[in-house]
């Protein structure tokens, strides 16, 4: 049987959060995780104290989000 490759494109389709986590793993120096918990609770974390330096990376990614083509 073949390897199956990750696929590292734009998507309509959901992506397993675990995944997800997965493929980061040892890669980022800081990160911001936004998400639903299980009982569709809203769930935030971060590894970055300053809450002003957190809001400053939301607003770039929502600009790189907005920029990102259909």
């Amino acid at each position: 049987m073949g390897k199956i490759l990750p696929f590292h494109g734009l998507t309509k389709l959901d992506i397993p959060v675990d995944r997800i986590l997965e493929g980061v793993k040892g890669k980022l120096d800081s990160v911001v995780i936004l998400g639903y918990d299980k009982e569709e609770n809203e769930y935030f974390a971060s590894s970055i104290a300053d809450g002003g330096d957190v809001l400053w990376l939301l607003e770039r990614c929502k600009i790189a989000l907005m920029g990102m083509g259909e």
